[in-house]
């Protein structure tokens, strides 16, 4: 989840458990670990169909993409699982001090034995995949064309700390409705970018990448890189945020967004929340019920946030150094964050998480993509003046569920809200059908 401000009484500091032992087999029958050469994660990982022209930098071009991890990689992250040195258990029976040992423990064992990387790198693979270079940085994508005449274009951002993954079973229903029970008319074509200093995108070498600067990036990737003329977005989690940035900006051709993640916190609200005061009584009973989950979240939740906000160099030593290390920070948030009372696996399979925690482990972007939260300086669930069409669905597992009521006073131009009755902060992960007709519902008065 994207970054918040924070009070300094507020904020926590993390230590990062990185180191361990542990005891799976390796590879060789000895259980000694096989000497190799180690895997260099800012070494290519990737493969582009057509070479780059030499002058490839913000020249509009669209070159073709595939994944293609070399096997030399895969070595390493499980001798480095099997090296694992682990902390001591924690001292209490719940998950207030952070990701229980034996959660992790079970869920990194499966990865150095029983994950197969290969699987989702050809799921990946089986997409229309491209790159792009927009001010001087690699954005790559998917591009999901439909069968449909006049299918609707709609780039969809995914978040922290997710991935393409969390977007690809929405693919089939948003872009043939009619193979899912809807209505050709309700097609999309799909574009999903991966976030610069994430997954297969380029990492920024400097400051400014923002999510302003992201929304103007997604705008000249749709109009002058694909020839759009008019789109949707669409986000939760940072690609929430990314697409409130394009409707303050507010484009031509951009006819308007949906999110999942909606900022909507009215400036009392928000400055009671900052003094840790009580609910005000003003509040309705749905306006408290919010004001006591944001409230919760921003005294116990937000340690997380607080390290990349302000350190994410320093986090990202131990992030790119253990992928155990990377796999409880991630676990963490999915555990939290989804609509399974504390319990992911109820939510998304074991091979789904690692899918996710494998890319950013291959691609060596713990640190990069916590970046974008030191770049962000704005609280993200406070209210934002909007004045192009806005449309809304509320997930009952989402960090905070925001009323109507507030959502009416900033979006001006609400074109839709919903509550529906399950899924969680990974809405179209979690729940791609019922994700799906809310992006049908929602955007269909702007076709």
């Amino acid at each position: 989840m994207a970054a918040i401000s924070l009070t300094l009484r507020r904020r926590s500091n993390l230590t990062a458990s990185v180191a361990g032992v542990f005891g799976f087999a390796l590879l060789v029958a000895t259980g000694c670990a096989p000497a190799i050469t180690p895997f260099d994660p800012d070494l290519p990982v990737s493969s582009p169909l057509s070479e780059p022209p030499a002058e490839a930098n913000d020249d509009k071009a669209v070159r073709p993409f595939q994944i293609n991890i070399p096997e030399v990689a895969l070595v390493d992250l499980r001798r480095r699982l099997a090296a694992t040195r682990w902390p001591d258990r924690e001292t209490v029976i719940d998950q207030s001090q952070g990701v229980q040992l034996a959660k992790i423990q079970e869920l990194v064992r499966y990865w150095g034995s029983d994950y197969n990387w290969r699987k989702a790198e050809a799921k990946l693979n089986t997409l229309p995949q491209f790159v792009t270079t927009i001010d001087g940085i690699d954005i790559q994508f998917a591009h999901v064309r439909s069968r449909h005449p006049n299918a609707m274009p709609l780039i969809m951002t995914h978040g922290w700390p997710g991935s393409i993954f969390e977007l690809l079973k929405v693919i089939g229903p948003l872009t043939d409705p009619t193979a899912y029970g809807g209505r050709a008319e309700d097609a999309f074509d799909l574009v999903l970018p991966s976030l610069p200093g994430y997954g297969f995108s380029g990492k920024p070498r400097g400051t400014g990448w923002d999510p302003e600067h992201v929304g103007r990036a997604w705008h000249s990737l749709m109009t002058e890189r694909l020839g759009y003329k008019n789109y949707v977005s669409q986000g939760g989690d940072w690609g929430a945020i990314v697409s409130h940035a394009m409707a303050r900006q507010a484009p031509s051709g951009l006819l308007g967004i949906h999110v999942n993640m909606p900022a909507t916190v009215p400036p009392d609200v928000a400055k009671a929340l900052s003094n840790g005061d009580p609910a005000p009584s003003s509040l309705s009973d749905v306006e408290k019920a919010a004001y006591v989950s944001l409230d919760s979240f921003y005294k116990k939740g937000t340690g997380y946030s607080a390290m990349m906000v302000t350190r994410p160099q320093t986090l990202g030593y131990g992030l790119s150094d253990s992928p155990a290390g990377l796999a409880a920070w991630i676990y963490d948030k999915f555990a939290s964050w989804t609509y399974s009372n504390g319990e992911p696996e109820r939510a998304l399979t074991r091979d789904e998480m690692l899918d996710d925690i494998t890319l950013y482990w291959l691609t060596n972007t713990g640190n990069t993509s916590s970046r974008l939260y030191w770049e962000n300086h704005g609280n993200v669930f406070n209210a934002v003046d909007i004045t192009i069409p806005v449309a809304v669905t509320i997930f009952p597992g989402e960090i905070y569920r925001a009323p109507r009521s507030w959502g009416e006073k900033n979006y001006r131009k609400l074109i839709y809200w919903h509550e529906v009755d399950k899924g969680g902060h990974f809405a179209a992960w979690e729940q791609p059908a019922l994700f799906a007709d809310e992006i049908r519902n929602a955007f269909r008065p702007l076709r």
